[in-house]
């Protein structure tokens, strides 16, 4: 008797975990990604301002230990009443036929975790010119590109006006992603650079675009007050309430102040629904904000508003799908605890509950939200009666929590020894 096939869209937080720890003894089981590899999103930041190597931001999917089949592809269309898929091969500007060519797949089970893409809001100019942080391709562009400019600001030919346009890193969103980049950025400017490029380092300068009233908005008032002032402190430009209105390659436009020039821009401002997400039909999905699939509260996917019925076999979570109801935050925690979920229940062979919506429905624990603001310096939010905390103790416990991300004991020791050696020796950035 054949084993059922399991189809999981997706290699990121949700989709890998599942790939990671579904039994291959009770099911065939196929991953469906442009992407060849999971990224640890919590260390990218840190990995392009040289605190470790990018291999170890990253896990392949393919694994001798992982016993699941993996194709390099994009789905494009899904039939739920054949239970079908339709693909097409993941492979950018290859001319090779067998690339061009797509294929189906039939599924007997089907997990949606296809993920989301960066929010540019339809902004001019900011597909074309802007640096994202989602992927270790996006950090090695980012940590190319910084050193790139500091090498055109150290020519004799360059002049003081320009070597500070060339080194101003503008960063649009002051969320958790927009300020660790700012933070590791600052710190990289301050100790590393200031030995290399001693000449040019002073002009290295960072700004912080949010259209929000203040950055961090996820945490309280007296938290991302504190978070504002120790940047501001350190010379970052906190610049709230603020709009951008286009983007070329030398410059972005600031409504109500013109022209600002950049070496650098990072667009970490959110995210918006893939083509897949949005093109799905009879499912149903939220109406307000980031547009994600809704679920019934053991995952399984609504057909769509009008009807309480799901899609027979079809789940769906990360940061694409949400239960309806309850606006989960689209953060790898929520993810991972969903994808442990769902693990349990395969493995358990207890299909029974697919059925019967009173059985064990998901139940989210929420974790204290941690975030690195530089100089070895963090804030914690609060819980329930207990209030958040900042310092060198939110410092540590971000960086800890950071290292646990990692799924290998290997990367952790890997990480936890460079860490070390950048400690006693500094950062080897002069080989990047």
């Amino acid at each position: 008797m054949s084993k059922p096939h399991i189809i999981i869209i997706g290699s990121g937080w949700a989709g890998f975990y599942l790939a990671d720890y579904l039994s291959p003894t009770l099911y065939d089981i196929t991953i469906v990604s442009p992407r060849r590899a999971s990224c640890y999103t919590p260390l990218l930041a840190a990995a392009a301002c040289g605190l470790f190597n990018f291999y170890l931001a990253e896990e392949p999917v393919r694994s001798k230990s992982r016993k699941c089949r993996f194709l390099k592809a994009n789905v494009t269309s899904i039939s739920f009443p054949s239970k079908t898929l339709h693909c097409a091969p993941a492979f950018d500007d290859d001319t090779d036929p067998i690339t061009n060519q797509p294929f189906t797949l039939s599924y007997d089970y089907l997990i949606l975790a296809p993920g989301c893409i960066p929010n540019t809001f339809n902004t001019p100019g900011v597909a074309e010119h802007a640096l994202f942080m989602k992927n270790v391709s996006d950090a090695m562009a980012t940590r190319k590109l910084l050193f790139d400019l500091l090498e055109k600001a150290s020519l004799p030919t360059c002049p003081p006006a320009r070597k500070s346009e060339l080194l101003h890193v503008a960063i649009v969103g002051g969320g958790p992603t927009g300020v660790e980049i700012t933070a590791e950025l600052d710190d990289l400017a301050n100790h590393e650079l200031r030995d290399l490029y001693p000449d040019v380092a002073p002009y290295l300068h960072i700004s912080i675009y949010d259209v929000a009233p203040h950055i961090l908005g996820a945490y309280d008032r007296k938290l991302h007050e504190y978070a504002n002032e120790r940047l501001v402190r350190r010379h970052v430009a906190v610049e709230t309430n603020t709009r951008i209105e286009k983007v070329d390659g030398e410059a972005l436009w600031v409504k109500g102040k013109g022209r600002v020039p950049y070496g650098m821009l990072m667009w970490v401002t959110g995210n918006k629904a893939t083509e897949l997400v949005m093109g799905m039909q009879d499912v149903r999905k939220s109406e307000q904000g980031l547009v994600r699939l809704l679920t019934d509260s053991h995952l399984r996917l609504f057909k769509d508003r009008d009807s309480e019925d799901v899609w027979d076999g079809v789940f769906a979570l990360g940061d694409a799908a949400d239960i309806d109801g309850q606006s989960l935050p689209t953060t790898a925690e929520v993810a991972v605890q969903k994808a442990k979920y769902l693990t349990h229940f395969f493995n358990s062979r207890s299909t029974a509950w697919f059925d019967v919506p009173a059985s064990m429905p998901f139940t989210y624990t929420e974790k204290r939200l941690v975030s690195y603001i530089g100089s070895r310096d963090g804030i914690i939010a609060g819980r329930g009666d207990r209030e958040g905390w900042t310092g060198r103790s939110a410092w540590l416990a971000w960086r800890s929590g950071s290292v646990m991300w990692t799924r290998s004991w290997r990367n952790r020791i890997v990480i936890l020894l460079t860490w070390v050696l950048n400690w006693v020796f500094g950062k080897e950035i002069a080989k990047m």
